[in-house]
């Protein structure tokens, strides 16, 4: 089966290239080409049409946060005065580390965030002193993680 659209059609080869990165972005090329049954060559020519049209957006590390003492992880839909606050709302949320993402959303809530602390205490301050402080910020509402089930990417 072949999935395509406007931009972009792959095929099952482009499909295991895709899995094999997926399940571990460091597998070499060469590996994945034996497993494919095609040339490494071949591999980073179709790599570099999946890169160009945007399906690839790039790889990364993966920290481990609680390593690095990260416990507690909370979901935050914020209430803003009014929808043109919005923009500035955002930009001042980027300004603050702890801020992992930021989706405006449809429902009750203008902006939803997700963000990760040291511990509850840490939360509290984070919540408090810098996204409440934040000028169109009515009120917040807070939901903390306890565990997350479930952690992965769309299936190719």
């Amino acid at each position: 089966m072949k999935v395509t659209n406007q931009n972009i059609q792959i095929d099952g080869i482009d499909k295991k290239i895709l899995r094999a990165l997926m399940e571990d972005a460091r597998t070499p090329i060469l590996e994945i080409a034996r497993n494919v049954g095609i040339s490494g060559a071949a591999i980073h020519q179709r790599l570099r049409k999946l890169e160009k049209s945007g399906l690839i957006v790039g790889s990364k590390f993966v920290i481990n946060p609680k390593v690095l003492g990260y416990t507690t992880m909370a979901f935050i839909g914020i209430y803003l005065d009014k929808a043109m606050s919005n923009p500035e709302a955002v930009k001042q949320l980027k300004k603050i580390p702890e801020v992992l993402e930021c989706h405006y959303t449809t429902g009750n809530w203008s902006v939803f965030i997700k963000i990760l602390c040291k511990d509850n205490e840490h939360l509290m301050h984070v919540l408090n002193k810098e996204i409440q402080s934040i000028s169109g910020v009515s009120r917040t509402e807070t939901f903390i993680s306890l565990d997350q089930q479930i952690d992965r990417q769309i299936s190719i």
